[in-house]
């Protein structure tokens, strides 16, 4: 009764903050998402110490992204299996030993790039664990109609933390001794994470997993194919994680790739006008988020999201053209506001409408996909930039996700989808005195069709001895 009084007299974006289990958890991500910025800039400046060039750097990178792409899948069969607080733990005290080991190399002066790249492997094995079950978790910790709220707090924290706070935490260290004391302090923050998880209670996997006799390693790959196959036929998935596939395509490249060159070339900015540019991408997902999170989930929640994504990315248009730094910083203000803000409604939808049992395998898809055309249009962003010139690079960015979204929005009819499933953010049993709407998924907040909802079932009924 506490607890939910507290959450009435706290704002709608605040709302989660009333549950101690849940201010133990953003306690543990907050960590998690420094150390995480933290690492960013340490072992950067680590390789540079090292003398190692551009193509090191990118070895370094690519561990963390290889680590990531190959656990994430497993991430997400593990999320649907296994207690999600253990997950999270075993997460966060294997960044805890990378760091340490990262600050023991290089305290000691034996550290050598090698050992980079084998670390940052571990650490996107961690992360391709963590994000399933974090996703998958937080559902069981606050009720559905706080759900939109908690993922705004997430999407202010992301920038805020790992983007800001950690680099620049990293850099005074690095400036006042070396990236081996930024490993240290980063290791020792890590027992923070560990220590508030612990303290955490252990919730139980919303799936029933009673009946099964085939071994786990068999097992594992029947959640695979459940996973993959319940994103196929639900077609308001599919659409939109086909058209995260595109957008990330179109424009991750030109943001990633060929903005250091607009700032450069035309406005004549160094690597400070760069950050600032960086910092209004940032600053402008973290207001989004926020303003997101103190609202009610959107009735168009679809429509408003699609849209959000597409035409978030039109300011784009713009900075090729411009030789104004304050010109660039504004549009990606109002790209990373409207972006971030459609980030916070998905995530959410993700919680609210995909049925529990699934939920940590459609999260690990959601990652997998997001991170399956990044490197291909990073790879091609600097030929297609030097060929076309960076102005229509960026105008090819800009304009190509409206038509996108508009093209998904009526392709896959999602209008009728979002208007037939509405998600208020009224609590279950509030639905207007109503005591037709029962049972553990509703409770939940997923109200997805019974043909959706009893996919997996059904799969396993088809098995020999299911």
């Amino acid at each position: 009764m506490a607890t939910t009084d507290a959450a009435t007299r706290l704002p709608r974006a605040l709302k989660p903050f009333a549950d101690g289990q849940y201010r133990l958890l953003i306690v543990a991500l907050t960590f998690s998402l420094f150390s995480g910025g933290c690492w960013l800039v340490a072992s950067v400046w680590q390789v540079v110490q090292l003398g190692g060039s551009p193509a090191d750097l990118s070895l370094v990178a690519v561990g963390a992204s290889v680590g990531l792409v190959l656990a994430v899948l497993f991430g997400g069969v593990a999320a649907d299996r296994i207690p999600q607080r253990r997950i999270l733990l075993v997460c966060e005290s294997l960044r805890g030993l990378a760091f340490t080991v990262a600050a023991v190399l290089a305290l000691t002066g034996t550290i050598e790039i090698w050992h980079l790249a084998v670390i940052a492997f571990v650490l996107g094995v961690a992360d391709g664990f963590f994000y399933p079950a974090y996703s998958a978790w937080l559902p069981s910790i606050i009720p559905a109609e706080q759900l939109l709220a908690a993922n705004g707090i997430e999407g202010v924290l992301r920038p805020a933390v790992m983007n800001a706070a950690g680099p620049a935490v990293a850099s005074a260290l690095i400036a006042v001794f070396a990236p081996g004391l930024a490993f240290l302090v980063i290791a020792v923050l890590q027992v923070g994470a560990a220590v508030s998880l612990f303290l955490m209670r252990t919730t139980p996997v919303r799936r029933d997993l009673e009946g099964e006799r085939r071994h786990l390693l068999v097992e594992t790959f029947i959640d695979l194919r459940s996973g993959f196959g319940y994103m196929v036929k639900t077609r308001w998935l599919f659409a939109t994680l086909m058209f995260s596939i595109l957008l990330i395509l179109v424009i991750m490249g030109p943001i990633e790739v060929l903005l250091p060159f607009a700032v450069k070339d035309q406005t004549g900015g160094g690597a400070g006008a760069f950050a600032l540019a960086l910092a209004a991408f940032g600053v402008g997902g973290a207001i989004g988020s926020l303003t997101v999170a103190s609202l009610k989930l959107p009735r168009r929640y679809l429509t408003l999201m699609i849209l959000g994504w597409g035409v978030g990315c039109a300011p784009l248009a713009v900075i090729g053209y411009t030789s104004q730094l304050w010109v660039m910083v504004i549009a990606l203000l109002v790209t990373g506001f409207l972006f971030s803000g459609a980030s916070v409604v998905w995530g959410t939808l993700l919680q609210r409408r995909v049925p529990p049992s699934m939920l940590g395998r459609v999260s690990s898809l959601d990652f997998f996909v997001s991170l399956a055309f990044m490197p291909i249009s990073m790879a091609i962003a600097g030929p297609v930039g030097e060929s076309i010139g960076i102005a229509p690079a960026f105008l090819f960015a800009g304009l190509v996700p409206v038509g996108l979204a508009l093209a998904t929005l009526l392709i896959a009819r999602l209008g009728p989808d979002e208007l037939a499933h509405p998600l208020d953010d009224l609590p279950p049993d509030a639905d207007g005195g109503s005591d037709a709407v029962t049972g553990p998924e509703v409770a939940a907040g997923f109200d997805a069709p019974a043909d959706e909802r009893h996919d997996e079932e059904a799969d396993r009924e088809r098995r020999p001895g299911g």
